[in-house]
Order: C-alpha cells, then structure tokens, then sequence
C-alpha cells in the first residue's frame, strides 16, 4: 500500500480529540459545521470540539443535528475564567448535557501565566492553581473528579503545571476517574517521558499533540521516542489545530500520521492512537 492510501485508510474511522473552530474568540480558519464537513469526507468517526472560554456541548448538539457529516461532533468543558474557573455547577451542568472531557484551566491557569499571555489572550487576569497552599487538591477539585465519575465523562489535565497534573492524575486514578495528561510535549506543559510511562502504567491517557511538533516545540523524533516509551496503547493523536495561517485540523493530522509513518511507528500503533484509544477516553470502549 502506498503512503497516500495508507494515510486514507488511517483515516477512516479515526477521532481527534483536541481541536479548535469558530466561534471564538481567537480566530480561527474554520467554524464547527465547516470542521465537521471536513472531517466527514476524510471518514473520521468523532471530532471534540473545543474552546478555551465556553462549553461546546451545545454547539456539538446542533452540529450533529443540522450539519449532513458522517463524523460525529463531542463536546466539553474548559475551567478557565469565563466559565467561573474551577466551577463543579459549571461542570454539572455541561455533564448533564452530554460532555464528555472536563480540562483543568488552560489559558488561565496559574502556571501558564507565569510564562506570559498566549497570542489572543485579552483580558489581565489572576491564575488559577488547583492546589490549596499547603499543596493539596482543592475541595472544589475534588468534587469536579465526582461529578465526572457520576457522568463516565474524561478529566484532562490542560495547562496547569507538571506537579500539579501529576498529583491530580494520581488522585483521579486512584478515585476510578478517567485521566489524560495534557499534550506533555508543549513547552509550559512538559512532562518528562520518563513521568509519562509512570503515569500510563497507572492508567493515564496521554495526548500526544501535532501542534508541539509542527511549531518545533519537540523534534519528530522525540516525539515518535516517546509514543515508543510510553506505549502507543496508552497514547491518542491529536492536532490541537484550527488557527489561522495553519493547516486545517483534518490535514493536520494526516500529517501527523505521514510525520509518524516516516519515523517509523507503524500503522498498528498509529491505528491504536487514533481509533482504540480516543474510544476508551470517551467511555466509548
């Protein structure tokens, strides 16, 4: 089979579980229908939409109603200010609604700023941390980890700190919570591999992100390295695409997979990555 049709079959049937369309704030080079055309004539089955200032649960129910696709549009959570932060009625509310991955602060997350504003950014604001400062969990935590094991819905780590994705990862696993860490190849994000496959052995997903490869965040290497360490069982591909002056999310991640192919990992794993795995993240398997 030739590299194009490989990559035509890796397509069919995959998910991608991290990208980022209009409306938005920032902008963005398509809006949810024009995503989830895309994506249906690729022959994804699931894309996530998602938004770092609003819930998308709603704009995914309408998606999949009014938009002619073969791919299926999922929707979630993000706990950064507009959304009132670390907020469990927030949360209960988008579970009730069909959420299906809750992500800790991103953009607002104390350890974020402390690395300065993301292009976009339009508001000063403080950071929010998850931990109280005798550097437990907070209580509000703890309850948004209840309320998604009532729901059977993901709870990713977004861009808090290593430290603190690492204690919330342990906590949730430990508590029967489904848990991913984060795209640990982004700079203020990093998680040593050597942490990741700890943190998999326990029963963490881990994300592994087109963007820190296509920005030069980590080298194709490293990142084909990694998924090789940890185990393209415990891994799942996605582009974290939708920015303007970029490539669209759905050619993206055939990149990302012609990116892997030439490196190396095969197409079992890369199958794994991007059909077995994103299933069991969304409770689906």
């Amino acid at each position: 089979m030739d590299r194009e049709k490989e990559i035509a079959y890796l397509m069919q049937g995959a998910y991608d579980l991290h990208m980022h369309a209009a409306p938005s704030p920032f902008h963005r080079v398509l809006d949810d229908y024009g995503l989830l055309e895309e994506a249906g004539r690729a022959g994804m089955a699931g894309i996530m939409l998602k938004s770092h200032y609003e819930s998308t649960i709603a704009r995914a129910i309408l998606a999949n109603i009014h938009c002619a696709s073969c791919t299926k549009a999922y929707g979630g959570l993000v706990l950064n200010w507009p959304v009132g932060g670390l907020n469990p009625y927030a949360v209960e509310n988008a579970m009730k609604r069909g959420c299906r991955i809750v992500w800790m602060p991103t953009r607002d997350a104390k350890n974020s700023l402390c690395s300065g504003n993301m292009p976009g950014d339009f508001f000063d604001r403080s950071g929010i941390s998850i931990l109280t400062e005798t550097g437990e969990l907070r209580a509000e935590v703890l309850e948004i980890l209840r309320i998604a094991r009532k729901y059977d819905a993901a709870v990713a780590t977004g861009h808090i700190s290593p430290e603190e994705g690492i204690l919330l990862c342990q906590e949730g696993i430990r508590q029967g919570n489904r848990m991913v860490l984060t795209h640990p190849e982004f700079p203020r994000t990093r998680v040593d591999v050597k942490t990741q496959k700890q943190l998999a052995a326990l029963g963490v997903y881990i994300e592994k992100c087109w963007y820190n490869v296509a920005e030069k965040e980590c080298t194709a290497q490293e990142m084909a390295d990694h998924i090789r360490v940890v185990g393209a069982e415990h891994c799942f591909m996605v582009t974290d695409r939708g920015q303007t002056s970029r490539e669209h999310p759905v050619e993206a991640m055939k990149l990302f997979m012609q990116t892997l192919l030439d490196e190396r990992i095969t197409e079992d794993e890369i199958y794994v990555m991007t059909h077995t795995v994103p299933r069991k993240v969304l409770g689906e398997l």
